[in-house]
């Protein structure tokens, strides 16, 4: 184990406790301090389109336990800036906290239209990231509006779930149809299907869409013309690494923080969660997902420690989703092309959420269980599962 008496871990989130969690597990007795820009407690984000939209969940209901051990927290204090030179991170406010070991863990922020260059100037854009976003959200269902969401990826349909859950009655606009993106085309109908029987209505344009209006809530227009005006318009449209923060370092990339297989962004340095883009064969790729983040905070709380002696990550792509009655559990990488063979189970075509089963995709190494509970670990043995023969 290598001398650190102090590591700092910038970002109070599912990967920055994790990392402070496996640093005590292993071992590590030095200082550690964990700074925060939001003003709550580390909590599960999953859960915001999901139970907090739903008017369920509050903050005892989401909030992470608290990191074991020892942890000097300073929560609500934006860091702004990186001296990696002089090993220093100032926060708001002018403080620098010095460290020997340093971890980023500052998550994502939510991507706007505008910065697409897809909303008029001045037009007011509203975003869907955090537990103040969610919040705000589910004061407005009270009124049981119309909600226009742009975006019909993973979020946008959750919140559409969310939304017609509360009474609201929605429209999804996008580029392209819904899921087909994240998921593949057997997967995201089962979804689309159940959607639509919530009445959720679809409309997209591979033109692309853009939000129109300077006063008042704007509308949204695709590029054949056709416009859609809500009580209220969300965009959702993805996320972007926040890396603001670390723009004077030269240590983020244009999409993210390029780490190695041992989520080592520089000497002394190491990332976890979705600020990083992990190495793939398409090249540095940023995997936003609950389970990656788990999987990257282990790995760079291991570098941190032992360097070249920690085991690099293999990553192993794990993901789910809550959205209008039905749960969909994947291993694997996505999206999944073509139709799965079913293992077990049936999902009547007009009535999948009635259903439920095992499914494979053959050759592709992803497997899903759609409404069926199933231990992870089994699943990904599933995905990795040949037929005999081959």
């Amino acid at each position: 184990m290598n001398e650190l008496e102090r590591v700092v871990v910038v970002g109070a989130s599912l990967a920055g406790t994790t990392v402070v969690d496996t640093l005590r597990r292993l071992g590590y007795a030095g200082s550690v301090t964990l700074i925060g820009a939001e003003r709550h407690p580390a909590y599960n984000r999953p859960a915001l389109s999901k139970g907090v939209v739903a008017g369920t969940d509050g903050l005892d209901d989401i909030v992470l336990p608290p990191p074991s051990g020892e942890v000097d927290q300073l929560i609500g204090t934006p860091a702004v800036a990186l001296h990696a030179d002089r090993k220093e991170v100032v926060l708001a406010g002018g403080d620098r906290i010095r460290y020997d070991g340093l971890v980023i863990a500052t998550g994502a922020r939510a991507r706007r239209l505008a910065d697409l260059g897809a909303a008029d100037p001045g037009v007011q854009e509203t975003t869907f990231r955090d537990l103040d976003d969610a919040h705000r959200l589910s004061a407005l269902l009270a009124t049981r509006p119309h909600v226009v969401i742009v975006g019909a990826g993973i979020l946008g349909m959750e919140l559409a779930s969310a939304c017609v859950d509360r009474g609201a009655t929605v429209t999804v606009v996008d580029r392209q149809p819904p899921l087909l993106g994240q998921l593949g085309p057997y997967l995201a109908d089962l979804l689309i299907t159940a959607a639509a029987r919530r009445r959720v209505r679809f409309a997209h344009h591979p033109g692309g869409v853009r939000l129109r209006g300077t006063s008042g809530p704007p509308a949204v227009e695709l590029a054949d013309g056709r416009r859609f005006a809500g009580d209220h318009v969300l965009s959702a449209v993805g996320c972007a690494a926040e890396t603001g923060w670390l723009a004077s370092s030269g240590l983020a990339g244009a999409h993210g923080l390029v780490v190695d297989t041992r989520c080592r962004v520089a000497p002394g340095i190491v990332a976890a969660g979705d600020v990083v883009a992990f190495p793939s064969a398409a090249g540095p790729r940023r995997t936003p997902w609950w389970h990656s983040a788990l999987e990257q905070a282990r790995t760079a709380a291991r570098a941190l420690l032992h360097g070249d002696d920690a085991p690099p990550l293999t990553p192993s792509p794990y993901f789910w989703t809550d959205q209008f009655g039905m749960r969909v559990r994947v291993a694997g990488l996505l999206p999944a092309a073509g139709r799965p063979a079913v293992v077990d189970g049936s999902l009547p075509d007009d009535e999948p959420w009635a259903g439920s089963a095992l499914l494979r995709w053959p050759g592709r190494g992803v497997a899903a269980a759609v409404n069926r509970r199933i231990p992870i670990g089994r699943l990904r043995a599933l995905a990795q599962l040949e037929p005999a023969g081959t």
